[in-house]
């Protein structure tokens, strides 16, 4: 007879590999990480590590999930609050992604420079939808509620979503740039928070939102990554 397969038992082992690939990330670097690193950290045979993932790429994508399913399931709670206005909620959930990656600090710097590297580019346009997929829902959500109080002034619901989307990607792109330049000291803070007013100026566009209501990047969150 064929084995049953547990759903449950195979996402624990599954899940044990993400973890320890997690922490020998922010300890030595995705480039410097291992398979066996990963093998001996998690307490597992080859054969185990091959049976959830085909490369060490494929851990990757399957961090990059872990991560966007916690910061969208930490989100969801304000998300799904009626009684909370959707301008302020859109900038909660920007806020929270925002929150999520400065209390992971060591992990992102990591990504950033995974995400920079001529090598990773079939992966990169991997992890873009990935970010696509999951973020997308969420953000028509608080759309269709800007549209219903009438803060935001869209055509289409699901187009304003992708639309949105493909900022987001453009502004995280951006933003990794000017983090990185910002390290060298190439460009100024003022520089840096110039090119985030544009972008909060294209985002209230897009959503033909009220001028100057809408805060994508908070001050603490300025003053955290360029500062």
């Amino acid at each position: 007879m064929p084995r049953t397969l547990d759903p449950a038992a195979y996402t624990v082992k599954r899940e044990a590999f993400v973890d320890a690939a997690m922490g020998l990330m922010q300890t030595k670097g995705y480039e410097q990480m291992s398979i066996q690193d990963v093998l001996d950290a998690a307490g597992a045979s080859r054969g185990a590590f091959y049976h959830y993932f085909d490369s060490k790429q494929a851990l990757l994508e399957a961090i990059v999930d872990r991560i966007a399913d916690q910061v969208l399931a930490d989100l969801a709670p304000m998300v799904d609050d009626a009684g909370l206005p959707a301008i302020p909620k859109l900038e909660r959930f920007f806020g929270g992604i925002a929150q999520y990656k400065t209390d992971r600090k060591a992990l992102m710097l990591e990504f950033i420079k995974v995400w920079k590297s001529d090598d990773m580019a079939v992966v990169r346009e991997r992890l873009r939808r990935t970010m696509v997929q999951k973020v997308a829902a969420p953000l028509a959500v608080i759309i269709r509620q800007g549209a219903a109080e009438e803060v935001f002034n869209v055509d289409s619901i699901a187009d304003t979503a992708s639309v949105l989307m493909a900022l987001l990607l453009g502004f995280q792109d951006r933003a990794t740039d000017l983090f990185l330049a910002r390290q060298a000291g190439t460009v100024s803070f003022a520089e840096a928070h110039r090119t985030f007013e544009s972008f909060r100026s294209a985002f209230e566009r897009i959503l033909g939102a009220r001028p100057g209501s809408i805060q994508v990047v908070d001050q603490r969150t300025l003053d955290e990554w360029f500062g």
